[in-house]
């Protein structure tokens, strides 16, 4: 198990980015959750696999999302095991 807590800067709100993201980590069976931060960026944070976290931030950067995306900034953390799905925060 691993954690990536990735923060995407870009056009990255208004777009479907949050509603794309969760729907390509429930595929991964990935947990966690994405939601859109005050400063115009897109926070995540998700548990998984390894293998299904690459796979998972691959399909992000080179799918459709990626036009949007001008930063990454990508954290490797402990993973907690506090979610049991990936799911979307409120609004700011």
């Amino acid at each position: 198990m691993k954690r990536a807590h990735i923060l995407y800067s870009g056009q990255v709100q208004g777009v479907g980015f949050r509603y794309t993201a969760q729907d390509i980590a429930m595929g991964l069976g990935l947990t966690g959750w994405v939601k859109n931060l005050e400063n115009g960026r897109v926070e995540i944070i998700a548990e998984g696999k390894e293998k299904d976290l690459n796979d998972f931030l691959g399909k992000i950067s080179k799918g459709q999302l990626g036009r949007y995306i001008t930063n990454a900034e990508l954290s490797w953390e402990k993973p907690t095991g506090e979610f049991d799905v990936f799911d979307m925060r409120s609004d700011i």
